[in-house]
């Protein structure tokens, strides 16, 4: 099917499957997450990843980073995290009589952020600016960040006491929400087997870095050439517009949501191989493009539905177009 591409897409087809082998050295299984980064990165979104501890949410995330040559930071979430301890801030230079901008560790390429919900909202809303524009303002002077930019968050679940609640706003900012799930029973035992086998416990000086910067900026810009047939656009905004009128839903998606799902099929479609869209790329990104941003009416929630099921229901009730 690649030879009738309008595109070339052998080279990020061939990066793509590298980056793959080289986080397989060190996890086991969990292909969906994999597949749904790389579509966040292509398609420059940010993503937050859910799960409970121990499911290598924070070691996908290090090991994705390891296999691309850009400046990376981790941000551990504490509730005593001030905005300034993450955007940066101005320092009085007693030899020049001047303040000078200290920047703070958002300013890199990938970022990790660590069980983003463990600080206030005060610290939270820091990142508005910065993962919707990519630029941050202090003292009334805006600094852009180098691209490419790329923000993965993690956040368990479970553990409510020391958390606070992500508002909306910051929900909306993120194009994926990736709810990680156990592994199979056959993934345990080869888990389990790789660690009794290993003298170095995830040890990431083996992973190799495949691509660079300036690689991630040019096949960003080849997903926006990828081809979306006008019956597909149609599908998407009907996705959009029947969540909003869903008796099932208290709040459907926004706009955002629908963009979102054009640029991850976009991006998803280039994955594939392919410089078009079909309708089950945009099935495949639409339930972690939908999850976060919908919510459902409290009866819904009180017979134990999910977002999940609603999203199932919603696909559904659209015709797919063939």
């Amino acid at each position: 099917m690649q030879m009738n591409n309008r595109l070339d897409l052998s080279k990020i087809s061939h990066a793509v499957d590298r980056i793959k082998a080289e986080i397989r050295k060190i996890i086991v299984g969990q292909d969906e997450m994999i597949e749904l980064l790389l579509t966040a990165l292509l398609a420059e979104g940010h993503v937050i990843i859910e799960g409970v501890p121990g499911t290598a949410k924070t070691l996908t995330a290090k090991l994705l980073a390891k296999t691309i040559q850009c400046p990376f930071s981790r941000i551990q979430f504490t509730p005593d995290l001030m905005p300034s301890d993450i955007l940066g801030t101005s320092i009085y230079n007693f030899k020049s009589s001047e303040f000078e901008f200290k920047k703070g560790p958002i300013f890199s390429n990938i970022i990790l952020i660590d069980e983003i919900n463990r600080s206030p909202a005060k610290t939270q809303a820091a990142l508005f600016e910065v993962m919707e524009e990519r630029q941050i303002t202090i003292d009334g002077t805006t600094k852009k960040l180098a691209a490419p930019f790329f923000v993965i968050a993690t956040q368990n679940p479970i553990e409510q006491e020391g958390t606070y609640r992500l508002p909306e706003a910051q929900l909306d900012r993120f194009l994926f929400k990736i709810e990680v799930q156990y592994p199979s029973i056959e993934q345990e035992v080869s888990i389990i087997e790789n660690h009794h086998q290993s003298l170095r416990i995830n040890d990431l000086t083996d992973v190799m870095a495949i691509i660079n910067a300036q690689d991630i900026i040019d096949n960003q810009q080849l997903c926006r050439h990828v081809v979306v047939e006008s019956k597909l656009i149609h599908f998407i905004a009907q996705l959009i517009h029947k969540s909003r009128n869903m008796p099932e839903l208290y709040l459907g998606a926004s706009t955002r949501a629908s963009v979102s799902i054009l640029n991850a099929s976009k991006a998803y479609a280039v994955l594939r191989g392919r410089d078009f869209v079909t309708p089950d790329d945009i099935i495949f990104v639409a339930k972690p493009i939908l999850r976060h941003r919908i919510i459902l009416t409290p009866e819904k929630e009180m017979e134990g539905i999910g977002p999940n099921e609603i999203i199932d229901q919603l696909i559904k009730s659209v015709e797919i177009p063939r």
